[in-house]
């Protein structure tokens, strides 16, 4: 067994919690102080690159000067060695508990819940805004929630100081895996301020009550575009039981402009633990609530009044606020009349059932389960989750979900990473006697099952193949197919194969599991099972040549001589490059607009902050090809960088 890693010759690190794009974290146990603690190390790869030091740096400045019952602490920071290689490190207090992001697995969150979760959240931001630190990445993957049931704030890792020169939201891999929490400036390249955190929370509450974000779609780009453009659902008219108040809470926190959503954390959560007072009891998920007339107002600055006198003292920020409560309530109605119009006039006669749980299967025979079910599979992006690549994690929606015939499942498979929860090593059985085998796999918590096929090369009884093989990890109480060899008949063709039942049943062949295996391979398998192969074509990240999905799925019981579609991988798709549009003279918000819309990820340079600042120029320049997705700089005329094709002022104009 090897030696654990010691960390500075101090932390023992014991197992990794998570990894991330950045840094990975670890259960560590802290020899010195005999406690257990969290590591987070800098990935090796970006040890020497200095914009993730700096940023890693960064990140431990700023949690360092923040104490907080809400925010994860920061205990020591340093350098160490692992594995040769000299990273940074930060070690910070153990949570013990799980993060939204996993809690939403199961689906939404009761509503009173949800609002308690948030208004935890807020009182963390509140706190570390009045230390002037925005945390710009509020998402379920950064709150986790303790096994008592406190909500602890995690992550500065791109929190910067308010005021810091060119606070920007770059395209970075931070961007891309946050799309869905970005708030408009963020994803126009804009300053963010402490209410972009305001955004990302109300987001984050979204999520909670309705178990989605409120805005999805193919790619990052798509998502911050309707940030940008976009009005979202109410969450009553996603899941059942939400008050009025709670969406008039969300909608304000979700307002396009900075000067229409709250203006502080601790504005809405004044808010929230107003409307908690008004929440469904649960049991009568179908009872409207008044809405909350005004919006509470958050604490003065100088200290002493009352609230009434602090709301009666900004009634003129107040006013837009109440309008968009009102805009709030008012779209509430609409949606109520229209549900009550289309129940009297036979719009909800349609037919809905309970998704049933698709997890722990192939993600073909996912696939083809929910087709039987009369449902549409689609494949989401592969998460860490502890199961055997490929295999299906979760879906959208979540099991217990009401659907409709014809409704889309969106299945998440398994990158077949995490600790798989009770696994143990498969024995190698293969050339060992059928019933020697049978007990080992036994023994190790397994459940064999048998299959022969005819061999004229090995002794009857003789173990030829076992799936999964041999010192691959499985989860205790799974099946693993044996196969064993029989004594040719006179007249059978060799290859057929079947899998015991104990009864009388026809022969059948049991359909191998291509999938990663290269064509020739899965050619010769299927031979050798006498069964026919068709192959599809298809663009993926895998390799060309390899197996990429099959259709029976694996397992599957058929005839000999069925054929099975093997789908195989051409290599990734080709990119095609996209003209940059030309935005030269446009206003710094026409210019993301125009960029977003055509698939590329915008970036304001600083000289684009300035009043009336109109496009000079970009990076790539207008009408150059550049890859979908790709950043493109934009340089406004009060630039000092001078670059091409300036245009003139137009100071005439009126102001962004």
């Amino acid at each position: 067994m090897n030696a654990p890693t010691l960390l500075a010759d101090r932390y023992e690190l014991v197992r990794q919690l998570g990894r991330g794009g950045m840094a990975q974290v670890h259960l560590a146990h802290d020899r010195r102080l005999g406690r257990t603690v969290a590591v987070k190390t800098l990935l090796s790869d970006h040890a020497q690159d200095t914009v993730f030091q700096q940023r890693f740096q960064r990140e431990a400045q700023a949690v360092a000067s923040l104490n907080h019952p809400a925010i994860a602490a920061v205990y020591d920071t340093g350098e160490g060695e692992i594995n040769g290689v000299v990273v940074p490190y930060i070690v910070m207090e153990y949570v013990e508990g799980a993060t939204l992001a996993d809690l939403l697995e199961r689906g939404p969150m009761m509503p009173e819940e949800a609002l308690r979760i948030c208004a935890g959240v807020l009182r963390a931001l509140a706190y570390s805004h009045e230390h002037g630190i925005v945390h710009r990445d509020i998402k379920p993957a950064n709150v986790m929630l303790t096994t008592e049931g406190q909500v602890k704030v995690m992550d500065f890792g791109i929190a910067r100081a308010m005021g810091a020169g060119g606070m920007t939201m770059t395209a970075t891999a931070t961007v891309i895996g946050t799309a869905h929490y970005l708030s408009p400036e963020q994803a126009r390249g804009e300053k963010v301020d402490a209410r972009s955190d305001l955004y990302s929370s109300g987001c984050l509450l979204y999520e909670l009550l309705t178990g989605r974000p409120p805005f999805d779609g193919e790619s990052a780009v798509a998502v911050a575009y309707q940030h940008v453009t976009a009005e979202p659902d109410l969450p009553s008219s996603r899941a059942h039981g939400i008050a009025s108040g709670i969406d008039d809470v969300v909608m304000v926190s979700l307002a396009k402009g900075r000067e229409e959503r709250y203006q502080t954390a601790d504005e809405m959560r004044l808010d929230i633990e107003a409307v908690l007072g008004y929440a469904p009891v649960p049991g009568t998920a179908t009872q409207r609530v008044t809405a909350v007339g005004h919006p509470v107002a958050p604490p003065t600055q100088g200290g002493g009044g009352g609230r009434a006198e602090q709301r009666a003292a900004r009634s003129a920020g107040g006013d837009r606020r109440k309008r968009g409560l009102l805009v709030a309530a008012g779209v509430a109605l609409v949606v109520v009349c229209i549900v009550a119009f289309s129940s009297l006039f036979g719009g909800g006669d349609e037919e809905t059932f309970a998704l049933r749980d698709y997890s722990g299967s192939s993600i073909s025979e996912a696939a083809e389960a929910v087709r039987q079910d009369g449902l549409t599979p689609k494949t989401g992006t592969a998460r860490s989750c502890g199961k055997p690549e490929k295999v299906v994690c979760a879906t959208d929606p979540e099991v217990g979900s009401q659907v409709t015939e014809g409704s889309t499942v969106t299945l998440f498979p398994s990158d077949g990473t995490g600790e798989i929860e009770g696994a143990v090593e498969v024995p190698d059985v293969t050339g060992e006697q059928e019933d020697a085998a049978m007990a080992a796999l036994r023994e190790a918590g397994l459940e064999p099952v048998r299959e022969t096929r005819e061999s004229s090369e090995a002794a009857a009884g003789t173990v030829l193949a076992q799936s999964p093989e041999g010192g691959e990890e499985a989860e205790a109480g799974s099946e693993v197919t044996v196969t064993v060899a029989t004594a040719p008949q006179s007249g059978g063709g060799g290859g057929e194969q079947s899998q015991d039942t104990g009864s009388s049943a026809a022969e059948t062949v049991s359909v191998p599991d291509l999938n990663g295996r290269s064509v020739a391979d899965a050619r010769q398998e299927l031979a050798n099972r006498g069964l026919a192969v068709a192959e599809v074509n298809s663009e993926d990240g895998a390799p060309p040549g390899v197996v990429i999905g099959q259709e029976p799925a694996p397992g599957a019981a058929v005839a000999p001589g069925s054929p099975v579609t093997i789908t195989v991988s051409t290599g990734p798709a080709q990119v095609t490059a996209t003209p940059v549009p030309d935005v030269a003279g446009s206003r710094s918000m026409e210019a993301t607009g125009a960029l977003m819309e055509a698939g590329f990820m915008p970036e304001l340079d600083h000289s684009c902050m300035r009043p009336r600042s109109r496009a000079s120029y970009s990076n790539p320049a207008g009408g150059a090809p550049a890859e979908a997705g790709s950043t493109v700089t934009v340089f406004c005329e009060s630039s000092h960088h001078g670059g091409p094709g300036g245009h003139g002022g137009d100071d005439e104009d009126e102001d962004d």
